[in-house]
């Protein structure tokens, strides 16, 4: 049967910062993370994860409110029960939460747990609480508002509660690798950078749009990928967009003009795609990032140093390691790199 989007909703500042720890925690506190390659905003959801082909669905509700009585819960759990019981697969159903009333939790110190960490009395107020939203929802038929179905479905979701400041969410991505970790000013900048980047895509409506498969919400245009948001973040650091094109970096200007003319907008294509596909390779991404905090530390340590050196300088095993760099499009990436902090100071 198709799927119909029911419950789209503009969402107030505070509601969209909780929207983008609830991202930041599918893309690096996960397990699984590095499954998830999407990050559909406002369409099944405040926001859902999808993998690269949308086999898989991780459905997120978020509800910023620091002390949830355990019927507040019930409420908000009704769209991702809408959602449990359609024809689509959510693999995995997520609650977010900024807090819950001390009556909530068996063991108050577990932030991510199933109902068999919810107090008795507190379940049962969530089950009313569930009940009760979801008979006013005229999106969910009531002949489905059965107690098996809710139990059932309070089986399959996960209550995260959101225990750290926006600039930790952001260190995540990179937190092997200390030596590039920018100042907390810069991380709350990438940070407040993803939300604003989530709230445009809600600019437009898509109440009443109806899909068949999980794949078509793609069409729309309301995502984010991991690669987006990995490339947002080292814009900030470098302080330029390091796979802007059409542009030259300053220092690797020496090295292009080296070229035979007409060869030099190919090769710096090349260079340019290269950065992409290494910036980009999940199945390398600590290697880049370590190769990166390398580069980074030479160029810190040795602000004299021109590309050549710096090259000679990095060390060969980091370099090795990332398998999608070679000789010339290492070095553009050591200019970009290397314009970029000097520009910042």
């Amino acid at each position: 049967m198709p799927y119909t989007v029911s419950s789209s909703e503009r969402t107030r500042s505070s509601g969209a910062e909780y929207e983008t720890k609830a991202l930041l925690y599918l893309m690096n506190f996960r397990d699984d993370s590095d499954e998830i390659h999407y990050f559909v905003v406002d369409f099944f959801n405040d926001l859902t994860g999808m993998d690269r082909f949308a086999d898989n669905l991780w459905d997120v509700q978020s509800k910023g409110a620091k002390n949830n009585s355990p019927a507040a819960i019930g409420k908000e759990l009704v769209t991702l029960f809408k959602n449990f019981l359609s024809d689509l697969d959510f693999k995995y159903l997520i609650l977010f939460l900024g807090g819950v009333s001390s009556t909530v939790r068996i063991d108050d110190k577990m932030d991510v747990f199933s109902i068999s960490n919810i107090t008795s009395p507190a379940l049962i107020k969530l089950k009313e609480g569930l009940k009760s939203e979801a008979e006013k929802k005229t999106y969910i038929e009531n002949s489905k508002i059965t107690d098996n179905n809710i139990d059932s479905f309070l089986e399959k979701v996960l209550f995260v509660i959101d225990n750290k400041a926006p600039e930790e969410y952001v260190r995540a991505i990179i937190k092997d690798h200390p030596a590039i970790i920018p100042e907390g000013q810069i991380l709350r900048a990438i940070f407040n950078e993803i939300r604003n980047a989530q709230s445009e895509l809600k600019n437009t409506s898509v109440e009443g749009v109806v899909i068949q498969t999980s794949d078509e919400v793609l069409s729309f245009c309301r995502h984010l990928t991991n690669n987006e948001i990995r490339l947002m973040t080292l814009n900030r650091i470098i302080n330029r967009n390091p796979v802007e094109k059409n542009s030259v970096p300053p220092s690797f200007i020496p090295i292009y003009n080296s070229w035979v003319p007409e060869k030099r907008r190919d090769m710096l294509d090349q260079c340019v795609q290269t950065l992409c596909k290494a910036l980009f390779n999940k199945n390398a991404a600590s290697e880049f990032w370590g190769l990166f905090e390398n580069i980074y530390s030479v160029i810190v340590e040795k602000p004299a140093y021109d590309v050549q050196s710096i090259y000679q300088a990095i060390d060969v095993d980091k370099r090795n390691a990332s398998p999608d760099f070679d000789a010339v499009s290492l070095k553009y990436f050591i200019s970009v790199v290397k314009d970029g902090i000097q520009n910042e100071n």
